[in-house]
């Protein structure tokens, strides 16, 4: 397992950097097409450390289209449709009768995938642990952003699995810790994320000590400060979902909002041509198929006259994608048109949504005009009149869960869904059209309930 874990780690570093034969430098193998841990877990070569981050990189995206496709699903953001196996309709918007993911269908990476990155993570931090080949500064800065990687992933799986709890404790994958409560969790990753952010902070001024994709360098998140900003923009997102409103204010002055700024300022996921991946979220403008990502019809209907969002996201399709199944026929009008290519960088973490914390929790907190003023950012932005409605807390709540539905429309969150749920709203989710029903949570993954049986034998 370890030999595979560390090969597939290394060839996902390579699929992304400038090809260079010093990545094949790999010291104390046993096996040199099989690069063992033991090549990187003492004495590390910078070469060597450098092909560990490219592959965290690699690996920090690979989550994206199923969490962005099921959760999307699941908040009804969009429907998946795929004629050719109707589970995809069947089992991911609950249709007849289904209450549970229980067959688990194609939801595995929501689970495997950050793991996978988290536990990347942990080789990287043993390989610096234990060589001199790069100095105590430059160990920081690395522990910093690795550790804020895998909080982000420790999210992902936090808000799947949600009440079922998640481990935490897992660079041992043959004796992992125990599951804990979904609080419990989120607590934890923000210590994890603050131990980050003060890694960080001791580690300089200047640029990261080695190279980074353009998804942060062309996006001005390619130095220590900058880093420092990214971490406390991820730490805003985990406040709000520990219900922590002063402490996502706290994060967010030091993140890297910026109410006047540029909306879509943020790290991107960086795509190319083979043997690198292709953009997951890319479908052809119009193409004749019925495997599509289409926009759910509510967003449409749902939408305030002028709303440039729509304009700028929604492509109305020369002919729809029908899909049947369990004899309800879905049409997909409407799909996504954010993505010139197959190349295209994906956004993660926005300003925008940082403005929208920022509205959200100043409603929290009383603060009526400052979060009238980020709401109405949004909405100037999105070509709409500034809001003229009621200024008491719920009234507040509710048109920045409606900015929210609109302007993280389909980014890899899966935003909807998860923000229903924490406002005990997942029963108005629009689930008329295909009369199926909505998903408090992913199932836990049968490999972990019999992990849990049969290391008690």
């Amino acid at each position: 397992m370890r030999n595979l874990f560390i090969k597939t780690s290394i060839l996902s570093a390579l699929l992304l950097s400038t090809g260079s034969c010093n990545f094949f430098t790999l010291e104390n193998a046993i096996d040199p097409n099989n690069p063992s841990l033991q090549s990187v877990a003492q004495n590390a070569t910078r070469n060597q450390i450098q092909s560990l981050i490219t592959g965290l990189e690699f690996r920090h995206r690979a989550h994206v289209f199923t969490v962005t496709a099921a959760f999307g699903c699941f908040g009804r953001e969009i429907w998946y449709l795929n004629a050719s196996d109707p589970r995809w309709q069947t089992d991911w918007l609950g249709q007849g009768g289904r209450t549970r993911l229980e067959s688990q269908f194609a939801v595995g990476p929501a689970y495997d995938a950050p793991y996978q990155t988290i536990r990347q993570g942990h080789v990287i931090l043993q390989a610096i642990k234990n060589t001199n080949s790069v100095n105590e500064q430059e160990k920081l800065a690395i522990s910093g952003f690795v550790k804020t990687i895998q909080a982000y992933q420790f999210m992902i799986v936090a808000n799947g699995q949600y009440k079922n709890g998640i481990r935490m404790d897992v660079a041992d994958e043959l004796n992992p810790g125990p599951f804990i409560p979904y609080e419990e969790a989120l607590t934890r990753i923000n210590a994890l994320l603050n131990e980050a952010n003060e890694e960080l902070g001791r580690a300089g001024t200047g640029n990261f000590p080695f190279r980074l994709t353009a998804g942060f360098t062309a996006n001005g998140f390619g130095t220590i400060p900058a880093l420092r900003r990214l971490n406390r923009a991820i730490a805003a997102r985990l406040a709000i979902y520990r219900q922590d409103w002063q402490g996502a204010l706290n994060a967010l002055r030091e993140s890297f909002m910026d109410i006047e700024g540029d909306l879509d300022a943020g790290p991107t996921y960086v795509y190319g041509l083979p043997p690198d991946q292709f953009n997951p979220l890319f479908f052809v403008l119009d193409a004749p198929t019925n495997t599509l990502i289409v926009v759910h019809p509510s967003l449409i209907s749902d939408a305030l006259p002028g709303d440039l969002r729509v304009e700028r996201k929604f492509h109305r399709r020369r002919s729809p994608v029908i899909v049947t199944t369990d004899n309800i026929p879905l049409a997909g009008e409407w799909q996504d048109k954010r993505y010139a290519s197959n190349t295209s960088p994906i956004k993660y973490l926005r300003n925008e949504e940082l403005v929208l914390i920022y509205a959200e929790a100043n409603a929290h907190l009383g603060n009526t005009a400052e979060s009238v003023r980020a709401i109405n950012r949004i909405r100037s932005a999105a070509g709409l009149p500034a809001y003229s409605g009621a200024t008491t807390r719920d009234a507040l709540i509710n048109e920045i869960l409606f900015q929210r539905r609109y302007s993280l429309w389909c980014e890899p969150w899966g935003h909807r869904w998860i923000d229903a749920r924490r406002y005990n709203r997942l029963n108005q989710i629009p689930v008329q059209l295909d009369q199926g029903s909505v998903f408090t949570q992913l199932e836990r993954p049968i490999a972990e309930s019999n992990w849990e049986i049969l290391k008690g034998r």
